[in-house]
Order: C-alpha cells, then structure tokens, then sequence
C-alpha cells in the first residue's frame, strides 16, 4: 500500500507542483480557522453552556447531539456527490456555493447561542434547528473545503502540507474559540466568527483553483448511478481499511474532548477562570507539533508517523489517570502532551486519504464523495462520544458538581482509560491492516 508506505512515493503525473502549496497554501487554509468554530469548539462548549445557562440534563443533551449529529452525517455522502457535481462544472460553481453555505453557517452559529425561548421543551426544539442548520451548512462547506486541497494532489510530504495549512489554521481557530467566549462573551464571539468568515473566504477565491478535469463518476446521471456511486469508495480495500483505522482513533480522541471541561471542575476542583488555560495549552501544542510531524513524514511515513502520536496519547491518559483535586500543573502537561498527539489527527489521516483516492484512481472525480464519508464517520465518533459517554456517566452516578468518590472514580475511567482501551485498539488496527501490507 504505497500511500501510506515508510518513504513518500514521488508525485504522479501532473500532481500540482511543489510551489502551490507556500504560493496558496495559505490562502486555501485559512477557511480552517472559522470552520474549527463549529467543529471540536462546539461540541466541547455547547453541553456545557446548555447545563450551566438552561439547566438541560445531561442524558437530554446527549440524547439531542447524538440525534442531530447523526441526521446530519447520514447525508453527508449525498452532500459529496453534490460537491463533486459542483467542480464537474468549475471551480467558480463550488466557490459560489461556498458564499451560501458561509452565510448559513453563521446564522445557525449565532442561534445556538442566543435562543429567544428558554423554557423547554421549546428550547430544545430550537437549539436542535439551529444545530441542524449549523451542521449541514458545516458539512457541505467543509468537503467543498477538503476536495479543493486534494485535487491539488501531490506526493505525501505535499499531501501532508496541504492537510497541515488547513489543519494548522484550523487548531489556531480551535484555541480562538475555546477561549473567545470566556473572553469576548457570547457576542463579542459571534461577531469574530462572522469576521473570520468573511475574510476566509475572500482568501479562498484567491487561491489556485485545481487543475484536474472531472470524469466518469463526477459526470454520471441518473437515480440508478447515483445509488451505485455512492458506495463506491467502499469497493475500495484500501479506504475500507484506512476509515476503520480513523472511526475507532476518533471515538477514542472524542470522549475526552467532550468531557474535559467536566473532567477539570469536578476531578481536579480547577476554578472556572482556568479553564481556558488547559484548553489552549493543548490547542496550542497541537499546532506547534505538527510541524515536527511533518519533519517525521519523509523519514518513517505518515502511517507510522500517526501510530506513534496514538501511542503518545495512551501514554498521556494513563499519566491522567493518577491526578486530583488541585493537580492543575500536571494536567497542564497532560493538555501539552496529549495536544502534541492530536497534532497527528490533524494532519495525517486526511493526508493519507489524499493518497488513497489518488492511487486508486479517483483523483479529479470523486473526492467530494469519499470526503463525505469520511465526514460521515468523524460525526459518528463526535455523536457517539456525545451519545453515549453522556448518559453512561448520568446513569454511573456523575453529575455536574458532584463530588462524591464514587462518582469521581466513573468520571476518570470515562475520560482516561476508556480513551486510552480505544486508542491501543486503532494502534493496533493500524499496525494489522495498514503497516504490515506495506512493501
């Protein structure tokens, strides 16, 4: 399997050159900054605010991201396909569109966070349209995003690049947003998040449109073809393998991501005013070690690249296991560490979906779709977290403010060692399916 092989193979025939990427890479990235908005930020900081501002219980909550998230995941193979129509026409037509979708975003941002009802269950109802519309505009905005990069195509240490300019800007919106509302307060962040939008966007138009012509499946008609194509990244080994690989290390990264706020105000006992701190210390280490990541592509190759930043996590979580009330400087170290980790997630395994849809033949034609699978699955993993960890832990005897041994205890085993079970599990499947049927 080339594409995730020990050495970068060396870039195919009319890949974009090696200037495009410091040329306009930056431009094409920066829509990663009011993207991250809606990404991680939201899903961290939307239970929270709902419980401490509305009084939602936790099981509700995680009862109404699980379903809303997962409506809109389901359509996110169809919205590939949509995107992938869209550059079968131009590129102009994608960026058009872009413009909508930026808009509509926007809107569902702000109504999240400023509903005019606040009883329920006429609060719930609103708060689930607004993260409906929020989601699917994401959703559709993002694989217009992420095809653009990947037509550019490229060898790995280009791939990884173009992934790290998206991803980069993205961690620095990540730290932006998890901090801005403690900051700015709810409107000072509604209007950053509009202003980043505007000007991400007036750099995308600026960047270097991809020059791969469109065929076969991007062009095909009909209720019967469009059916079939659909699944057809799945005819694919190769991305049958990588997706697994990437749901079950997306669970694991996902759990601790939306209990971590919990995690430090009743473990550790961390008044409020920190909290921004452990948030940025592991936003910020993750864009800081990407660059050493990249450094790590040419010597040992993405795949292995990425098995060693999981191990590093599962080494963090254990470390995190042993803290409590009042270790706030270790877990700085933890958010350091674990941050530095992430910074793998961010860059790899988009990278490494690049080279899959390019070695299997589907580069200029396909990218929309198997990107909306790939979108598909890392809703999954944030619903699943949001789901499931949620009312596991109501049901275990946790709820906010508790501090009671017993409910402590189940809050750690939830935010540690569950994470640590599921990332030896994708290291695992990694090295199983991937590293060994490497040449």
């Amino acid at each position: 399997m080339t594409a995730l092989a020990a050495r970068p193979p060396s870039a195919p025939a009319g890949a974009a050159s090696e200037t495009i990427v410091p040329a306009g890479g930056w431009r094409y990235g920066l829509m990663g900054f009011p993207l991250a908005f809606v990404a991680l930020p939201l899903y961290v900081l939307l239970p929270h605010f709902y419980a401490q501002s509305f009084g939602v219980p936790l099981a509700i909550l995680g009862a109404l991201l699980l379903g809303v998230r997962l409506l809109d995941a389901f359509i996110d193979p169809l919205l590939g396909r949509w995107c992938d129509r869209l550059y079968a026409r131009s590129s102009t037509s994608a960026l058009h569109w872009a413009a909508v979708l930026s808009v509509a975003m926007a809107l569902g941002f702000v109504s999240l966070f400023f509903p005019p009802v606040q009883a329920m269950p006429e609060l719930l109802v609103w708060a689930g349209a607004g993260l409906l519309l929020t989601t699917i505009a994401y959703s559709a905005l993002t694989i217009l995003h992420q095809s653009w990069g990947a037509r550019w195509g490229g060898d790995a240490v280009q791939r990884s690049r173009i992934v790290a300019w998206r991803e980069g800007c993205g961690v620095l919106g990540v730290v932006t947003a998890s901090v801005a509302p403690s900051v700015l307060g709810w409107t000072g962040t509604s209007l950053l998040f509009a202003t980043a939008l505007t000007c991400a966007y007036a750099a995308w138009r600026r960047a270097p449109a991809p020059d791969v012509q469109p065929r076969g499946l991007a062009t095909d008609t009909g209720r019967q073809a469009t059916a079939s194509a659909l699944w057809h990244p799945f005819s694919k080994p190769r991305f049958r393998r990588l997706l697994l690989v990437f749901l079950v290390n997306g669970i694991a990264s996902a759990v601790p991501a939306t209990l971590v706020l919990f995690f430090v105000q009743d473990r550790l006992q961390v008044p409020a005013s920190q909290q921004s701190l452990f948030l940025g210390a592991y936003f910020v280490s993750a864009a800081l070690a990407i660059p050493f990541w990249l450094r790590c592509v040419p010597r040992i190759g993405m795949g292995r690249t990425w098995g060693v930043g999981m191990l590093l996590s599962v080494a963090t979580f254990l470390f995190a296991a042993q803290l409590g009330a009042g270790d706030s400087s270790a877990f700085v170290v933890v958010c350091v560490l674990s941050g530095a980790a992430l910074g793998t997630d961010l860059a790899l395994p988009a990278a490494l979906l690049a080279g899959v849809i390019a070695e299997d033949g589907d580069q200029g034609q396909a990218e929309g779709l198997y990107f909306g699978w790939w979108n598909f699955v890392t809703k999954l993993n944030l619903a699943l977290a949001a789901g499931l960890a949620l009312p596991a832990l109501q049901a275990w005897g946790y709820a906010p403010g508790a501090r009671n041994e017993e409910a402590l205890q189940a809050l750690t085993f939830a935010y540690c060692l569950l994470p640590c079970a599921l990332k030896t599990l994708a290291a695992a499947l990694l090295y199983g399916l991937i590293l060994r049927k490497e040449p």
